[in-house]
């Protein structure tokens, strides 16, 4: 992982404090299965208990209203971002099958953003998520 890449997280400020984690928890996962290079070794405590790799850089998790995200998320592509996307019908379904079918839907444009992850390099990354705020 190249010390100026950046990970980060968008979630929308109106939701409630569980559906923000939950976001934020998916949206994660999907930039950590996709490019073993963010994912560090694995932990082991002084009595050799294992415990499993993390990130090898710290997350940014900022905040914004639907438009902010809107427009944040449509930066992030148009920089060719690597890109993680939780919409409102996820808070609906029960399994991975239905969350893609959910997704699979809904034209990109028109997608109802609850929140997003976004890897790449630092300059981009901060270019596309520059009217967010970190979350409070």
């Amino acid at each position: 992982m190249h010390a100026d890449h950046k990970l980060a997280v968008a979630v929308r400020t109106d939701l409630a404090v569980w559906q923000k984690l939950n976001v934020t928890a998916f949206v994660v996962s999907g930039l950590g299965a996709t490019d073993p290079d963010l994912v560090g070794e694995p932990y082991v405590d002084a009595d050799t208990q294992r415990y499993l790799p993390m990130f090898v850089r710290p997350v940014s998790v900022y905040g914004g209203d639907g438009a902010a995200l809107t427009r944040a998320f449509t930066r992030a592509r148009g920089r060719g971002l690597a890109v993680a996307v939780y919409t409102d019908d996820l808070f609906a379904t029960g399994n991975d099958v239905d969350n893609r079918a959910a997704v699979a839907k809904v034209a990109t444009a028109d997608l109802s953003l609850a929140g997003f992850a976004v890897a790449g390099p630092r300059r981009d990354v901060d270019k596309a998520l520059d009217k967010l705020r970190f979350h409070p």
